[in-house]
């Protein structure tokens, strides 16, 4: 997997909070039920000494040894059963004392027995990422198998551009190529972009999915920061995927022209993709951009024309 530091890091803190909390509320149960039936107590620290016994009748003869570990059992049986018993004549569940856990498979560590992390984990990962990648709405309802071809009137032409993606993301690594989106306003590019990072992400892959508008205006603040905490852009260099949305859509300053430009750059210098969607046309992305950033575009992404009518419009 490859989950972003703070994401991982989130996600351990959200799990290690929950436990804590779970074993709060366990030990306030306790509490309250040996108010009401003290002898509880005895019972409750006779069973807590379950482990050391076992570990005391591990010791002596090897002939006797499983009549003494049987023996240690027995009587854990018979004050679970006591406990049990005294719970149900004060009013409580049999298991009121319990640890009362999420997940069954891990009881909320999110590992399991084997050490390989368990399912409630790996889902709180991905919807964890898929919140840090800026698109979540967007993602969550984006996928390759809702892309509807009927709307386009050169279907074999679209069902080209959704077969190109659905296999980028299927064969995704670092060595993938960096894709260009070319099209007008709701003809899609958004939909199959965020469908491929909704797969990549459930995969356990990095990947950042934003608006130009958003990723340069983060870029501006971040050039006024105070302190290294208020340092936000790293991840667009850090992440396996970075995916654009909408460029052209920003206000274009010479500032974030050359944002762009080093972004573009350094990601490609350093082997990482980008997808870029716009609804420029080229001749527009070279009035607007400087010949450094067309050169990249147009030199080192593969280009996808998106052609037909606002789907948008269409659908109302």
């Amino acid at each position: 997997m490859s989950f972003s530091k703070k994401v991982v890091s989130q996600v351990r803190e959200e799990f290690d909070r929950k436990l804590s909390q779970k074993k709060s509320e366990q030990q306030a149960r306790i509490s309250e039920a040996e108010l009401r039936v003290p002898e509880l107590i005895s019972v409750n620290a006779e069973l807590g000494k379950t482990g050391i016994k076992i570990f005391k009748a591990s010791f002596g003869d090897p002939s006797t040894l499983s009549e003494r570990i049987k023996a240690v059992k027995d009587e854990n049986l018979a004050l679970q059963e006591k406990r049990a018993s005294l719970l149900a004549k004060a009013g409580f569940g049999a298991d009121y004392l319990e640890m009362k856990y999420d997940c069954s498979l891990c009881n909320d560590t999110g590992k399991l027995k084997n050490g390989t992390i368990c399912s409630c984990y790996r889902n709180a990962l991905i919807k964890a990422q898929i919140e840090m990648s800026g698109f979540s709405r967007v993602i969550e309802k984006c996928s390759f198998d809702n892309f509807d071809l009927n709307y386009y009137p050169d279907k074999e032409k679209m069902a080209e551009a959704l077969e190109y993606l659905r296999e980028y993301a299927s064969s995704f690594s670092l060595s993938s190529d960096s894709v260009l989106l070319v099209g007008g306003t709701g003809l899609g590019k958004t939909h199959l972009s965020a469908s491929v990072a909704r797969e990549l992400i459930s995969k356990g892959h990095f990947v950042i999915c934003e608006s130009a508008e958003n990723i340069f205006s983060n870029y501006n603040k971040e050039r006024f920061a105070q302190d290294e905490s208020d340092l936000i852009c790293d991840k667009y260099l850090e992440c396996e995927l970075l995916i654009i949305d909408d460029l052209g859509a920003e206000a274009v300053t010479q500032y974030s022209v050359s944002c762009l430009y080093n972004l573009i750059n350094t990601r490609i210098n350093e082997g990482k993709p980008t997808i870029l969607s716009t609804n420029l046309s080229s001749n527009d992305i070279r009035k607007i951009y400087n010949d450094r950033i067309t050169s990249r575009l147009f030199g080192e992404f593969v280009i996808i024309v998106f052609t037909g009518n606002d789907i948008r419009k269409l659908k109302k």
